[in-house]
C-alpha cells in the first residue's frame, strides 16, 4: 500500500491571530476553530490547513502530512527511514514519521483505530 497524495499542512505560529487572517486574506474558510489558538482550515478541495500557536520560546515548524488510509496495511521498504512508526495522536488520528534522503522530515496521517 502507498500514501494517497497529500492530506495536510501543519503551520506553527506564534501569533494566531496574524496567521489566520492572513490564510484567511489567501482564501482558507475557518472550519472549525479551538479555545486554545488553533484551527482547521480549507481552501477548496486540497489538503486542509491547521494552524496551532506555540509559545515564543519554541521555532515555529511547517510540517506537510502524507495521506494513508490504513495505517495497519501500510508498509515501507528500505529506502524509507521510519523515526516513529503509526503512533496514535491526541486528535484522533495515527501518524508516522519518515526521514527522506536529505533529512527532510514527513508525517504519514491515518485514521485513527477504530474501537
Amino acid at each position: 500500500m502507498s500514501t494517497e497524495g497529500f492530506e495536510a499542512v501543519f503551520v506553527e505560529t506564534h501569533n494566531w491571530g496574524k496567521s489566520a487572517r492572513f490564510f484567511q486574506a489567501l482564501g482558507f474558510e475557518p472550519e472549525f476553530t479551538t479555545d486554545h489558538n488553533s484551527g482547521l482550515f480549507r481552501n477548496g478541495d486540497g489538503p486542509y490547513l491547521f494552524i496551532a500557536e506555540v509559545p515564543p520560546s519554541e521555532p515555529t515548524r511547517v510540517q506537510i502530512a502524507l495521506k494513508v488510509a490504513d495505517a495497519q496495511a501500510f508498509s515501507v521498504d528500505g529506502d524509507v527511514e521510519v523515526m516513529q512508526p503509526f503512533t496514535e495522536t491526541h486528535y484522533g488520528t495515527q501518524e508516522m514519521v519518515v526521514r527522506d534522503p536529505d533529512g527532510n522530515v514527513w508525517n504519514l496521517q491515518a485514521p485513527g483505530k477504530q474501537p
